[in-house]
């Protein structure tokens, strides 16, 4: 027996109703998804851990006029290459949200390329990145955020770094700050719940500190570009790109040894750093730690002489350092 055609035409018609309604709940949905909004904050918990694996390579080119005045200067490496893993443990938080963070160096390898420099000055660095490569396996520093995950400030230090020779202390410490900021997520957070596709702007002008003789004005633009999962925790991704400007204080070029033998000469020195640089993080939307952060960043330091008192060979001209740098850093978080 024959059936009748019509249920044919009842079934496909029943199909296409079942696949409109699947394709309205999923418009619907992408359409909540658009425009809900998170609220990315940075929320401490005691004993909360998590290691990171950092890779920082810098490159640098040095101009001066007159030649003569890179004599007065240590020298310095061009280029520099800094690899670490680090166990990083919140210690405690304060009432406000800011936060004590224990940063423990579980690997840590510094490298300069340091072939153009004098034979003694080589030797000199090459042994100073051996021992600094040695020593600070093991150590352990106090690092203090405060509630938006800005640095603060760190500690515990204080006898390692202080015997780091000049050539090497310098690019290391600069280094070292930019790696903590990175994993505190400096300046990153917007104090209001932010929609896919919305920018806003973080001041990031900080006071000079013990480890960190800078004064810094700047400001960042960020842009929350979406969701994603990594290594399983839901995160939103964060496009940001920055402008800064750093002067260092005088008491911190005294210790160089350069602006006291200026001084002398009736010189006076004006240094200032500018910078800017681009990158994407990736934020936990549970508690706003980091989870990944790509950055790039390029300076430059100008250092003007004035005054040429007592300094016949730079008599009657303007004297001028500059410093310029890129520097590349990845940061990949991931569970203890």
């Amino acid at each position: 027996m024959l059936l009748p055609d019509h249920p044919v035409p009842r079934t496909r018609h029943r199909a296409a109703r079942v696949a409109l309604f699947l394709l309205a709940v999923a418009c619907g949905t992408a359409v909540q998804a658009v425009g809900r909004k998170v609220k990315l904050v940075r929320t401490y918990r005691p004993g909360q851990s998590i290691v990171y694996v950092t890779k920082v390579s810098t490159s640098s080119k040095i101009n001066s006029n007159p030649e003569e005045l890179k004599n007065f200067f240590p020298p310095m490496p061009t280029n520099l290459r800094l690899n670490q893993q680090c166990t990083v443990t919140v210690s405690g938080v304060h009432p406000d949200g800011a936060a004590d963070v224990q940063q423990r160096f579980d690997k840590f390898e510094i490298q300069t390329d340091a072939g153009a420099l004098p034979e003694n000055v080589r030797d000199s660095i090459v042994q100073a990145q051996q021992e600094v490569t040695q020593r600070m396996v093991g150590q352990t520093l106090t690092v203090h955020y405060d509630h938006d995950g800005r640095l603060v400030d760190f500690d515990g230090g204080d006898n390692l770094f202080h015997d780091i020779d000049g050539p090497v202390r310098e690019p290391f410490m600069q280094m070292l700050r930019l790696s903590l900021e990175q994993l505190g997520g400096d300046s990153l957070y917007p104090d209001h719940p932010v929609k896919v596709g919305e920018k806003w702007t973080r001041n990031l002008g900080a006071q000079p500190v013990k480890n960190y003789a800078f004064q810094v004005e700047g400001k960042s633009t960020l842009h929350y570009s979406g969701k994603t999962r990594y290594q399983g925790v839901k995160a939103a991704i964060v496009d940001y790109h920055f402008e800064n400007t750093l002067t260092p204080a005088v008491a911190g070029l005294r210790k160089g040894g350069a602006l006291p033998q200026l001084e002398a000469m009736g010189m006076r020195l004006t240094i200032q750093i500018t910078g800017k640089g681009q990158g994407r993080v990736l934020v936990a939307l549970d508690d706003g730690r980091v989870l990944q952060n790509h950055s790039t960043l390029h300076q430059t330091l100008s250092a003007v002489m004035k005054g040429s008192e007592g300094f016949a060979a730079l008599a009657g001209q303007l004297s001028q350092l500059e410093i310029q740098s890129d520097t590349e850093m990845q940061v990949d978080g991931s569970k203890p």
